[in-house]
């Protein structure tokens, strides 16, 4: 895991992995919270008997933005910032859904300082390039740059 202390350890650290998550799995109860809070109960994700007859993956699938919602948290293993009086999403460069992932699979967060770019003498963006990996499969889940601003 990797501790960035102030914005010229970000520049120090930029174009370098920062860390790799823990396996989490993810069951039905928490693709089916998802739909709930949500509201995206479509088949594919919350119909298990359908998805075995129906789905092309034979089973359910987690939702796109259920497995993108996992990185800020499962990240937190990869990297930490310290020092900085505030930090805040400031939103998504691109993302990508690569390969589904189904009822069971267990994912993890493999993160890569893209990019850092000051502001100001305090505030800078930081770019963190995320791939979500599935244990039982070479292609990743998914692929998301986002971007904290961390004033220090």
């Amino acid at each position: 895991m990797k501790v960035i202390t102030s914005i010229d350890d970000a520049v120090a650290a930029a174009g370098s992995e920062l860390g790799v998550s823990d396996w989490l799995r993810v069951d039905q109860s928490r693709i089916d919270a998802f739909a709930e809070a949500t509201g995206d109960h479509q088949w594919i994700h919350v119909d298990p008997q359908r998805a075995m007859a129906d789905s092309p993956y034979g089973t359910t699938i987690a939702h796109g933005l259920l497995t993108l919602s996992l990185i800020p948290a499962l990240s937190k293993q990869c990297f930490v910032v310290e020092n900085a009086k505030m930090g805040i999403n400031y939103g998504l460069n691109k993302v990508r859904f690569v390969a589904p992932v189904p009822v069971g699979s267990r994912v993890r967060v493999r993160s890569e300082l893209a990019d850092v770019n000051r502001i100001d003498d305090s505030t800078v963006h930081l770019t963190v390039r995320h791939t979500v990996e599935l244990s039982a499969n070479d292609k990743p889940a998914a692929l998301a740059e986002m971007i904290g601003r961390y004033v220090f």
